[in-house]
């Protein structure tokens, strides 16, 4: 089985900031994957467009490697990405509906994906690569190279 544990987050504002994704990959407890980059910034970035840009980058990254027929299961510390995905809550015309539907889209190819909500402590790798890309950002852009 592979666990992939995926975050996003959108700061320094709410919406409207910079979008950031992280997400790592293990089999058996050995990780064999990890990533963290920007998807976006401005008025349509959310936290909750952020959590699903990850989710969409980890299936693109699994799809990519020939792992659609393994068993999937991916955790998240979002509560709406976790149950909209599981179909226990609807979905709303938000910021991250265009990327929901994406989402939904790649989870299509997989044979076994389930989803699975964890606290934001156990998500913790996750949610240090979302912040080491944004850092890296902001770093870039006040020193002139971004």
């Amino acid at each position: 089985m592979i666990i992939v544990y995926v975050d996003g987050l959108t700061e320094p504002v709410n919406p409207g900031g910079v979008g950031a994704v992280g997400f790592a990959a293990y089999r058996d407890g050995e990780r064999i994957y990890s990533m963290g980059r920007i998807v976006g910034e401005g008025p349509g970035m959310s936290n909750n467009r952020a959590e699903y840009e990850a989710l969409c980058e980890a299936l693109r990254w699994l799809v990519a490697k020939n792992l659609s027929n393994e068993k999937i299961l991916v955790k998240s510390d979002s509560r709406l990405l976790v149950n909209q995905m599981l179909g226990k809550w609807k979905i709303k015309d938000g910021l991250y509906l265009v990327a929901y539907k994406k989402a939904r889209c790649l989870a299509n190819r997989f044979i076994d994906l389930s989803f699975e909500w964890v606290s934001r402590e156990m998500n913790e790798e996750a949610d240090s690569l979302t912040r080491e890309a944004y850092r890296g950002y902001v770093n870039k852009r006040h020193s002139g190279h971004g």
